[in-house]
């Protein structure tokens, strides 16, 4: 949803400004996590989405769902989502202050795909090339998905480095349709 994501980077820039000043990035990243745990939740997003329910309510439950595991800052971000009626994006704030905190850490995440589950070595091998063409320190999660055929699949923020049989196959049919 660009949407929501686009209403959110503002507010992560401010809360990640606020973290780097008092020198709390990893508090922040527990109590926004924590957050956008509780605002993701079905029941709960069930209660934000209802228009009968005032915001003195909606406020009201929610903090004492999070109980005193969001300091007094981290109340006052909720009870400004609550009065701005963005409380629903809670889950993309957390991820933007993610990505904030991890390019700032120097720190990019990447996620391999391949047919089949990759060995240590070559799991390692694969993030030590991705460490040198980005420049920057990686961590990589591996998903299996048998679909691809054979090869790897490595998308890294916005970059998409499709090796796969499957990728290869879809382009060349492209290719001879064009």
């Amino acid at each position: 949803m660009a949407e929501a994501i686009t209403i959110a980077r503002p507010y992560a820039v401010a809360v990640y400004r606020l973290a780097k000043e008092k020198n709390a990035l990893a508090e922040w990243s527990q109590m926004l996590a924590l957050a956008a745990t509780v605002a993701a939740d079905e029941q709960m997003r069930t209660f934000i989405d209802n228009p009968k329910v005032d915001a003195a309510d909606l406020e009201r439950v929610f903090l004492s769902v999070c109980g005193d595991k969001l300091n007094e800052a981290g109340a006052n971000l909720v009870k400004l989502l609550v009065e701005y009626g963005r409380l629903s994006i809670l889950p993309e704030v957390a991820a933007a202050f993610e990505d904030l905190k991890a390019q700032e850490e120097g720190v990019l995440e990447a996620e391999i795909t391949a047919a089949t589950q990759p060995s240590d070595a070559e799991f390692s091998a694969i993030v030590k090339r991705l460490e040198t063409r980005f420049g920057k320190k990686v961590e990589a999660s591996v998903k299996v998905d048998p679909e691809i055929i054979g090869g790897i699949k490595i998308v890294v923020g916005d970059t998409v480095i499709d090796a796969s049989v499957r990728g290869q196959l879809q382009e060349m049919a492209y290719t001879l349709k064009g």
